[in-house]
């Protein structure tokens, strides 16, 4: 069950269940977060989609295998879609496998909206937060300023954990 989203409500930011009639959608978020990666390739724009593309599918097939349970959520404002939120909770931490906004949604603080309920839900559970994050996302000083530290560093990928404060914990 998704945590509820109180501070994401404030954005007027729903979730619902993905379904298959996402894909597209995610597809095109996904190619979204590597724009700027891909632009420094000089690729051909074919080259670069249908990359993403293999990228996109490699990445949504690995997490359906690995991650069952999960809640594969897609975040709305107004019926139209703005992000994902994929989670998994497990019996001691709640798994951030991906949260992703579209570059119109990114820097207005909704990230950190929902994240504080995530966070919100994990310290009500006596549980703690991770999400495997790349060296250079930017969203990384985000989660450093919520508490996140490094758990382990993977050369280009972190994983980063959160842990509630002892007082917080009701579990």
């Amino acid at each position: 069950m998704p945590p509820p989203l109180r501070s994401a409500a404030a954005y007027a930011v729903s979730a619902r269940a993905m379904t298959d009639a996402d894909l597209p959608f995610v597809e095109a978020l996904y190619a979204s977060t590597r724009e700027e990666e891909l632009a420094a390739t000089g690729w051909p724009a074919e080259m670069r989609r249908a990359f993403l593309t293999h990228q996109h599918d490699a990445q949504h097939r690995h997490y359906r295998a690995h991650y069952e349970g999960a809640e594969w959520l897609i975040l709305e404002r107004d019926g139209e879609p703005l992000g994902r939120l994929y989670l998994v909770e497990w019996s001691r931490e709640f798994r951030i496998i991906d949260i992703s906004l579209l570059p119109r949604a990114r820097g207005r603080g909704l990230g950190g909206a929902l994240l504080t309920d995530i966070l919100a839900a994990a310290a009500a559970a006596g549980k703690r937060v991770s999400i495997h994050v790349d060296v250079h996302n930017p969203a990384r000083r985000l989660y450093e300023r919520l508490g996140f530290t490094v758990a382990e560093d993977k050369g280009i990928h972190l994983l980063m954990e959160w842990a509630p404060a002892a007082t917080d914990r009701t579990a």
